[in-house]
């Protein structure tokens, strides 16, 4: 398996950090070519850092990372010629309009003016930016220039990708339209590197997936990996019938609207299932999804920000 990036013991401590409290500690990983790999984790717990250093926009305190076998410290340029990137608080230019500039990041990447004309136009129609194509930006919604900067990195010949948080403040209709870019991007073989807290834009997109808490790595693998090393894979909802202390020698049980919810495994979700069925009761079933894995791992929601302590620059 080759890789596109390797990251080994990599560390980040950011200057006016409290009491050195490092962004991201002694983490290792391998990203390999032609995937979606999703990082994963809550606001402050180290994606972005990640980010900024493999798209050699931020140094590291210490350790190593490679892209495509380019070290980010000695060899910027053969990095830098190769990826393209969507930081999370990137704008586009205010002063173009939405062809201009796709087209204008392009022609810098030295692309021919043909073939920039090509690929921005199927760009803009891809993720239903045509009817704008000629509007400024600066007259456009947060939503719009956020799918403006997407267009603009999917339509380029990077062979790695950094879309850090793309989709947020997009409506459900244009999230998506960028799902399905990136897919189409990932079947051209290329690298994409995703961060998100949008778990389900994770478990959707991604080939791999790593879970960073307090900039260490928790978790990697597959969304199937990662289920079968919790402690519980299966989530049972039980509506009626049974008492909490009927369910608690199954799993891990916690009230829901309705019914009582039961994480627990394989063979105590089959029995449970049976007993639902002897006694007429409505039940459902099925593995945990990421946001139960994340909560079991982690202890508290994606959605809740890292103490300031914690939290990244």
């Amino acid at each position: 398996m080759s890789l596109a990036i390797r990251a080994e013991h990599l560390r980040k401590v950011y200057p006016h950090s409290p009491a050195g409290v490092a962004a991201l500690e002694d983490l290792n990983l391998d990203i390999p070519t032609g995937r979606v790999y999703g990082l994963i984790g809550r606001n402050g717990a180290g994606k972005t850092t990640f980010v900024r250093i493999a798209a050699t926009q931020l140094a590291p305190t210490s350790g190593s990372l490679s892209v495509l076998g380019h070290d980010v410290m000695h060899e910027e340029r053969g990095v830098r010629s190769r990826i393209a990137c969507i930081p999370q608080e990137s704008r586009p230019l205010y002063f173009l309009t939405v062809e201009e500039v796709v087209r204008l990041y392009l022609t810098m990447r030295g692309l021919d003016r043909v073939d920039a004309r090509r690929r921005t136009r199927d760009a803009l129609d891809e993720l239903s930016l045509t009817e704008y194509a000629h509007r400024s930006v600066a007259r456009l919604s947060g939503g719009l220039r956020r799918r403006t900067l997407c267009a603009m990195v999917l339509a380029s010949d990077a062979e790695v990708l950094f879309m850090d948080e793309p989709t947020t403040g997009l409506d459900p209709i244009a999230r998506r339209q960028v799902w399905e870019a990136i897919r189409r991007t990932s079947r051209e073989h290329r690298t994409i590197v995703l961060t998100t807290h949008y778990l389900d834009e994770a478990e959707s997109l991604s080939t791999r997936l790593a879970l960073i808490e307090k900039g260490r790595l928790v978790l990697e693998g597959s969304p199937n990996d990662l289920r079968g090393r919790v402690r519980y894979p299966y989530r049972v909802t039980v509506y009626g019938a049974f008492s909490r202390p009927e369910l608690e020698p199954y799993g891990r049980v916690s009230e829901v609207e309705g019914g009582l919810l039961v994480f627990t495994r394989e063979a105590e979700a089959r029995e449970l299932a049976r007993q639902a069925l002897e006694r007429g009761v409505r039940l459902s079933m099925g593995p945990v999804s990421l946001e139960d894995i994340f909560l079991d791992v982690v202890g508290r929601s994606i959605e809740e920000e890292a103490p300031a302590e914690e939290a990244e620059t």
